[in-house]
This record gives C-alpha cells, structure tokens and sequence, in this order.
C-alpha cells in the first residue's frame, strides 16, 4: 500500500465518514478500484487510524457546542448521559441481534473458517452496498422534506432516543447504511430540531467509535496470532499520516454538513447516496468488483 493509497483512502474515510452518504461504502468502492483487499489485516489497521481522526474531529469541531448544550449544568449533563445509555443499549441490542441472525440462519451454510468470526463476508459485497445507500438515500430525502413542513422543538425525549438507537443498530451490520444519515433522518422524523439532531448524532458516533476501534484491533491481534506477522511498525507511521488527513477532511465535512442541514439542503444528501447506489451497481456489473 502505498502513501498516495493511504492519502485517498484517509480523504475518502474523513469526508464519508461524517458526512450523511457511509464512509464504508466508498471506501470498500475506493479499494477495489486500487486492487486492494478490504479484509486485509493492514487496511484493518488503518481503518482503525482512520476512525480514530475522525473521532477527534468531531469532538474539536463540536466540543464548544456540547459544553454549551450537555455540560451547561448537573441536570443537563445527566439528561444527555440518560438518553444516551438509551440510544447506546437500544444500538447494542439491535446490532448484535442482527449480527446474530445474519451469522447464524443467513449464513449458516459458509464455512466457519471462511465467515470468520464476524459478518466480514457481506461487507465487500457491492449488491448489498447499493441496497443500503438506497435505502438510507430515500430515508434522507423523505427526512428532508418532512422537516419543510415541520419544525422540532424542545429537548430529545425517551422515545426519541429509543428511536434514533435502533436505527443506529441497524446501521452496525449493513455497509452503505449510513449511521449519521440514517440517526439524523430519524431524529428529524421524530421531531428533533436540526441542530440538536446533528449534536446527539455525533456524541453516540463518539460513543461508539471507541468500541469498533476495539472490535477492528481485536481482529488485528487475531489475524497476527493467526500467522499474518503484520510489521506493525512499518504499518504505524503511514497510519499516522492517514489518521492526520482524515482529522482535516472529516472537520471539512463537518462544517459542509451543518450548513446544508441548518440551511434545509439535507434532502441533497439524500439524492447523492441515490447517485452513489447507481454508480455502485454500474461497477458491480460492468467491472464486477
């Protein structure tokens, strides 16, 4: 893998990753083109890099905005932790039910050694890629327009928060089914204003991320432990320089998506993950990647 590799890969990663249009299905699309192995253990670790730039970006781009909002006060910061371990558990509980379900009756007949201890197999399968950004695209569109109508007021409530983690849980299994796209489409549909979509949104990716950044270095130690003898050394410093381009491409992405959905453009996105879906397919059948 080479620095230019990693350098489109990490721009790639920081832009999808925060903006509503999945960061994994352009990347798996982006690595393919490259000839590269999506399941690698060394785009594992630098997908583990990545995730952490961008982590960092939206914690530098919305930390002033969540000390304003969530660490104003006692109540309100036990408020924002409440509906959070809502969402969170309504993730994990969705999530794994379907990494289960996928794993044990829709793949039941795979190998275990092929399938591996996770649902690897389905994730670089460019059919199911443009099926999700289909699915996420219509629900941004209709989101879009629904809040035109609408305007959402006052503070996330319970069911709102049971909402808005189910549908993250969805996400977990499925690359191409954006999580911001989705989480911020059904916050909007609940009622949610924009600007306290977009916040709770991004502090259950921070959330989060820490446990796929876990979940991605557990498959790298086993890979290793399992004969890869990655140089994991030689791996770091290109990593860091991914992980620094994805922090500046992911605060980029950041301020693009805040002014498109404060400025009502939020159904736009939804258009593109359409494009994307189509071009996805068109590679599928033309190139067969």
């Amino acid at each position: 893998m080479t620095y230019l590799q990693i350098l489109i890969l990490a721009a790639v990663q920081g832009a999808a990753e925060l903006l509503p249009v999945s960061s994994s299905a352009h990347v798996i699309v982006a690595e393919k083109l490259m000839g590269l192995d999506p399941s690698s253990p060394e785009m594992t670790m630098l997908l583990v890099m990545l995730h952490t730039g961008t982590m960092f970006a939206v914690i530098a781009y919305f930390w002033n905005s969540w000390r304003q909002t969530y660490f104003s006060s006692g109540s309100a910061f036990m408020s924002f932790v409440f509906q959070a371990i809502i969402a969170t558990g309504c993730t994990g509980v969705v999530g794994l039910g379907l990494k289960k379900v996928i794993e044990h009756v829709f793949l039941s007949g795979v190998p275990h050694g092929e399938r591996g201890p996770e649902i690897e197999i389905l994730f670089g399968n460019t059919l199911l890629i443009a099926a999700a950004l289909a699915v996420v695209g219509i629900l941004i569109i209709f989101a879009g327009l629904y809040r035109e109508r609408t305007h959402g007021r006052g503070e996330i409530r319970f069911t709102q928060s049971c909402a808005i983690g189910l549908v993250q849980g969805v996400c977990l299994p499925f690359r191409g089914f954006s999580r911001s796209g989705a989480t911020i489409s059904t916050a909007l549909l609940t009622g949610v204003p924009r600007q306290k979509a977009e916040q709770f949104s991004f502090a259950l990716a921070v959330i989060l991320t820490p446990v796929i950044i876990a979940m991605e270095g557990k498959r790298l130690l086993e890979a290793n432990k399992a004969g890869a003898h990655l140089p994991l050394k030689e791996l770091l410093a290109p990593s860091l320089v991914g992980m620094v381009v994805a922090f500046i491409a992911g605060l980029l992405a950041l301020i693009w998506l805040s002014r498109w959905l404060e400025g009502g453009q939020w159904k736009l996105f939804g258009f593109y993950c359409l494009a994307a879906a189509a071009v996805v397919l068109t590679l599928h059948f033309r190139l067969g990647i």
